[in-house]
């Protein structure tokens, strides 16, 4: 039987491969250029993305070892990893991002059973247990390869994902409560989600992989999200 598991680490394995050719179509000057994601240029985004794995396999040796190992030691390693990473000659980057991602499956793959169940903290500060590592490697991958700007959409990640990060994203600004009460509809007029937050209720309708495009920032100036309205102002959501 297919369990959660295995359908989020398909998506890490799928979306793996997808962001890894389209790193290969990249011209050099290509890798330079601005991604979809606001503030971000292609080599920074994917220089995130290497490091992003690096720092999950210190989670997966938490799990395995007992070991305190963090994602990372401070928001200043995160933001200096990325910049360094971005300077780097291009043959040096692309090879940094298939190698952090082999060893990531690598690790993945020889993680014991019973370690998946014990408990790591994120760069977010939730404690949670080691199976939601796979999630977090799947939001990256499936995202950002969207954010390269190199075809793939929101529309086209599987629904369940999209889903998925919907449901985590009204959580986590729920919990804030930073920005706009939010009722989030489908087109059927199906609830998609909703939010706590400031002021009168505001109805989002649309289809689910849109909203999640729009929540997790992907809007006006970056993607087309499809929601086809006037929307509220959202704060950056991680």
């Amino acid at each position: 039987m297919t369990t959660q598991h295995d359908v989020t680490l398909g998506w890490v394995e799928d979306y793996t491969t997808l962001l890894l050719q389209a790193v290969d179509r990249l011209t050099d000057d290509e890798l330079g250029a601005r991604s979809a994601l606001p503030g971000w240029s292609r080599r920074q985004l994917l220089a995130h993305i290497g490091f992003n794995a690096e720092a999950l396999r210190r989670l997966l040796h938490w799990a395995a070892s007992g070991d305190t190992t963090p994602m990372y030691a401070s928001k200043e390693q995160r933001a200096a990893e990325i910049a360094e990473g971005a300077a780097w000659e291009p043959a040096q980057l692309r090879q940094f991002v298939q190698e952090s991602a082999a060893s990531l499956a690598t690790d993945v793959a020889e993680l014991e059973e019973p370690h998946w169940r014990n408990e790591v903290v994120t760069a977010q500060g939730r404690t949670v247990p080691a199976s939601e590592i796979i999630w977090l490697r799947a939001r990256e991958v499936c995202i950002h390869v969207v954010d390269l700007h190199t075809g793939l959409v929101f529309a086209d990640l599987p629904l369940d994902f999209c889903s998925r990060l919907v449901t985590e994203i009204c959580a986590l600004r729920s919990k804030r409560r930073d920005g706009p009460q939010l009722r989030l509809v489908t087109a059927e007029g199906h609830p998609a989600g909703a939010t706590d937050g400031a002021g009168t209720q505001v109805t989002v309708t649309g289809d689910v992989n849109s909203l999640a495009c729009w929540l997790s920032g992907r809007g006006p100036g970056s993607l087309e999200h499809g929601l086809g309205q006037d929307l509220p102002t959202i704060p950056a959501w991680i």
